[in-house]
């Protein structure tokens, strides 16, 4: 049997009948398709692809390729440690790469081009990257299920009187993507239930034999960049996923879709992919926001320029919604976090969020939480209510006056990580400070088409 011809039949395992017989998997077949080896592409902040690779890294133990597009990392992992690539607090969106071609050839007239990417849906080895997405999409499945379990228990226990509402849409699928990605996240931030994950994987390969589905809808989403392609986004959508569409005999959807399929052109690389996550892992601890909150993921990749230490004190003096603290609680909860601002609106919703992540917390646990270690203050940055020399970090995403900094960071260990479009001012008033401050590092990130600078700052 050809390839094309075991990858159909395979992939026709998807739309799986009412009266279809399941398939008993052995303990052997589950092992050998646990140990499967995947490529997972991951999208982030533009200008953090290195600090997304030391976290996959440290965290999953895979080596790490940073895309020649910039924004976008790939690294290989066995299916039992897919579930830990949700926990990932550096990535915006998640997807299993079907094939990738690193010097594509492209035609010369458009008609050529469009022509082979009609010809490319049937050449891809579509078997193994489905099988990831349907693991993935059962385990979502489970984890919601689980979730709204745990909620149901923890309605009328909560402190503040507070009831956690489950938010559903009308067709089958139950939960909407925000619950379910961020119910991954919740469920392993739990250490006593994350040594459960080489297990799960082996229970979502034997149950997403047995579910059955209805017939799946599939969406393609283009990316197209670079010189001497011959063809557009929509062109390239248009003929390549009416390729993919006709191949697996799917319904196109834009709306409420399945299955998500992605063709990224950049340059002469081209990578074919199946998403993984239906909305952003960025929005997983903000539920109040402002006019310009700040990405969690983007939040992330500054405090870990700064190395946080135990019991060090990380201030944030202009906090807005508080997703730079917020989000250093949650990965470094053995430090102490102050979140400040002089807006009063600002630093209300600041403290809600961070009622928020008690909640959270105390849903998780089952049981009213200590406490987290961070506070919201409303203060005048010019006079900051600190004593000198008390703060070992100040992450913010604006530059603000230099004698607060010099006066309230600890003398020779202070460290200050500060995010700005501004740089020309920013690069003045540093010239003038350079027996206090050294800079050691400079991050250029592109946030909402604008482009801005990360400054890494010792004393």
């Amino acid at each position: 049997m050809c390839d094309i011809e075991e990858a159909t039949n395979q992939l026709l395992d998807v739309n799986l009948h009412e009266n279809q017989r399941p398939v008993r998997l052995t303990e052997s077949d589950l092992t050998s398709e646990s140990e499967l080896l995947v490529t997972i592409g991951a999208t982030l902040p533009a200008g953090f692809e290195q600090t997304a690779a030391d976290e996959v890294r440290e965290k999953l133990g895979s080596p790490c390729k940073i895309s020649r597009d910039r924004g976008k990392i790939y690294f290989v992992i066995s299916l039992e440690s897919l579930a830990q690539v949700h926990c990932l607090r550096s990535v915006d969106n998640l997807f299993v790469v079907v094939q990738e071609f690193q010097d594509y050839q492209f035609k010369k007239t458009k008609e050529e081009v469009l022509k082979d990417f009609e010809d490319l849906a049937g050449k891809l080895l579509w078997s193994n990257p489905l099988k990831v997405w349907k693991i993935n999409d059962s385990f979502k499945r489970k984890k919601a299920r689980r979730k709204k379990i745990n909620q149901n228990s923890s309605k009328g226990k909560l402190n503040n009187g507070q009831e956690v509402k489950i938010y559903q849409r009308n067709d089958k699928k139950g939960f909407t993507s925000h619950a379910l990605d961020s119910h991954i996240l919740d469920y392993y931030e739990n250490p006593a239930i994350r040594e459960e994950v080489s297990t799960l994987a082996g229970d979502d390969l034997a149950s997403c034999k047995d579910e059955t589905d209805e017939s799946s809808k599939e969406e393609t989403e283009p990316q197209v960049a670079g010189e001497k392609h011959y063809s557009t986004s929509n062109e390239a959508a248009r003929d390549f996923g009416g390729a993919v569409q006709d191949y697996f005999k799917w319904k196109a959807d834009m709306t409420n879709f399945d299955v998500e399929v992605l063709l990224n052109i950049h340059d002469n690389e081209v990578i074919v992919g199946i998403a993984l996550t239906e909305e952003s892992l960025h929005r997983r601890n903000i539920t109040h926001f402002g006019p310009t909150t700040l990405r969690s993921t983007l939040a992330y990749g500054m405090l870990r320029l700064c190395d946080p230490l135990p019991y060090d004190i990380i201030v944030n003096p202009m906090c807005g919604t508080g997703a730079i603290p917020i989000e250093g609680d949650t990965e470094w909860s053995d430090c102490f976090h102050i979140a400040g601002d002089n807006n009063p609106l600002a630093v209300n919703r600041a403290a809600n969020n961070i009622a928020s992540l008690l909640t959270k917390s105390q849903i998780k646990e089952g049981k009213p939480p200590w406490g987290l270690p961070i506070d919201a203050v409303q203060w005048d940055i010019c006079n900051l209510p600190l004593r000198t020399g008390s703060v070992d970090i100040i992450v913010t995403d604006l530059p603000f006056g230099k004698r607060i900094m010099n006066r309230v960071c600890a003398p020779t260990t202070g460290r200050a990580v500060l995010l700005t479009q501004d740089t020309k001012c920013f690069t003045k008033a540093l010239a003038g400070m350079r027996h206090v401050w050294r800079k050691v590092d400079t991050v250029w990130v592109n946030i909402g088409g604008l482009r801005a600078a990360v400054y890494v700052l010792l004393q």
